[in-house]
């Protein structure tokens, strides 16, 4: 467990990867770097991004090592088994070798830092095959720094190669991206990781329960390096043998048993259950914050197990929570899952701003188990729409409720309206049949006069404006012969 100077090691420093045939999970990066090797077809620049722990930095230090590797006997050649045991295999793996230069972007961002990296570029390597320039978190870069990177980076010199590692592949400007062979590295699959871990924790002399190694699988989230650091520290905490129990309290994680215990009682409507298991989890050290999380974290699963079965396969789970599970999503429905789904991110987003978790999650128990005696929207629309026919007297003695079409109403709007031909038949008749009507002038538009013709008119005499009326007058019963002036 101790290196050669008697200081103790990490176990996730101590079980890194020394050539590629131990780096698990990136079957296809493996095969690429195997055959560009074995070519020849060497890239002037690589770039690998990939979440945290999944192997970036110790890959570009195996490509390093591959390429500068001369075995045991001095006449080795690029490979991707490095010997581990020659000069630069060993200076590489120290981080000391004078022709490997490593470079944290994220706390050298400046373009002066890129400068001086770049003047060191035309000279050949001192001892090494390749002089090669890893930079980790490159997209920490200022633009400057990356605009003076990219002519080196276009047409560096032979012995040049540029290793670039990110987080954040989305930040690296397409300008680098496009002058990089690029690798994603995927996060590694559960059922890989746990036999990773299993082999660690026999030859640390550790004996770890299966249910534990699950925990602290899921724990990981697909990080080799968070569940080798997981590991060590559940070897620490139990002194020898880890229990389930045991990894759970090193966790801070409720027991997934409880969770859907406490998943049955909310849908059952039983308030004061809830609040009860809520209690008593709290009170054996959980997290309220924590158990609404778990809580939503098992919605989802519901919800998944019934649209596709198969994701009870997942080796991470119990065979509890597979049974369980299965029993659960068949009794409720989608829209069920839905709602509750939804009340816990707003519950969630709530928790922030609560002046108390316990008390914010008492009331998201309550708030949780009344919603669940509602019914769903789809449910309320079916019993309204029921037929008037079919649907049965109410109990309080009330009519039932009839259900109107959109037509219908339509329908009788239209027959309320009478039709502008009926109501201009209406008007002639009324205007034809009364004895004395009064005259009605039409409608004339008044004229647009200018400002000339204003004034002429303004001078006009009395005596000339009464004979315009009268020539209006006469006008008017031309048009309307059967109107009598009413005196």
């Amino acid at each position: 467990m101790s290196n050669s100077t008697g200081k103790y090691q990490v176990l996730a420093r101590k079980y890194r990867p020394t050539k590629f045939s131990e780096v698990i999970g990136q079957d296809a990066l493996v095969r690429v770097i195997e055959n560009s090797f074995k070519s020849g077809r060497i890239a002037q620049a690589f770039i690998l991004t990939g979440v945290r722990g999944v192997g970036k930095t110790t890959t570009a230090r195996l490509l390093a090592k591959g390429m500068n590797c001369i075995g045991k006997d001095g006449t080795g050649t690029v490979t991707t088994e490095p010997c581990n045991e020659c000069t630069h295999c060993i200076a590489i793996a120290n981080g000391n070798h004078m022709d490997v230069l490593e470079m944290d972007a994220a706390s050298r961002t400046g373009v002066n830092d890129i400068r001086e990296l770049l003047e060191t570029v035309q000279y050949q390597p001192n001892t090494a095959r390749y002089k090669v320039y890893i930079i980790d978190e490159v997209h920490m870069l200022s633009r400057s720094a990356f605009n003076a990177l990219l002519k080196t980076l276009e047409e560096p010199p032979e012995h040049v190669v540029f290793i670039f590692a990110t987080t954040e592949i989305r930040m690296v400007p397409v300008t680098i991206l496009s002058r990089c062979q690029r690798f994603d590295l995927r996060r590694i699959e559960p059922h890989v990781l746990i036999k990773h871990l299993q082999s660690i924790a026999e030859r640390e002399g550790a004996q770890v329960d299966e249910d534990a190694m699950k925990l602290l699988v899921r724990a990981a989230e697909g990080s080799v390096r968070d569940g080798i650091s997981l590991l060590d520290q559940a070897i620490s905490f139990s002194t020898g043998h880890i229990t389930a129990e045991v990894t759970r309290n090193m966790l801070g994680l409720v027991d997934k048993g409880r969770i859907l215990d406490l998943v049955e009682v909310i849908f059952k409507g039983d308030a004061a259950g809830a609040l009860e298991e809520l209690k008593a989890q709290y009170n054996d050290g959980a997290d309220p914050q924590t158990i609404l999380m778990d809580l939503s974290e098992t919605i989802h699963f519901l919800t998944v197990v019934k649209i596709n079965a198969k994701t009870l396969d997942d080796p991470t789970l119990s065979p509890e929570e597979k049974t369980r599970g299965l029993e659960l999503s068949s009794k409720l429905s989608f829209p069920v899952l839905h709602r509750a789904w939804q009340m816990l991110l707003k519950i969630l987003q709530e928790l922030s701003y609560s002046p108390d978790h316990i008390m914010a999650a008492e009331m998201a128990m309550i708030r949780l188990t009344h919603v669940a005696e509602l019914p769903t929207p789809h449910e309320m629309v079916k019993k309204l729409s029921i037929q008037k026919d079919d649907q049965p007297a109410t109990e309080t003695g009330d009519p039932p409720i009839e259900r109107i079409s959109v037509e219908k109403v339509q329908a009788e709007i239209k027959e309320s309206l009478p039709s502008a031909k009926s109501k201009e038949e209406g008007n002639i008749e009324k205007f034809s049949t009364d004895p004395k009507p009064e005259l009605r002038e039409p409608p004339v538009e008044k004229p647009n006069h200018t400002h000339d013709q204003k004034q002429q008119i303004s001078k006009e005499n009395p005596k000339q404006r009464g004979l315009k009326d009268n020539k209006l007058v006469a006008s008017v019963f031309e048009a309307f012969p059967e109107a009598k002036l009413v005196k």
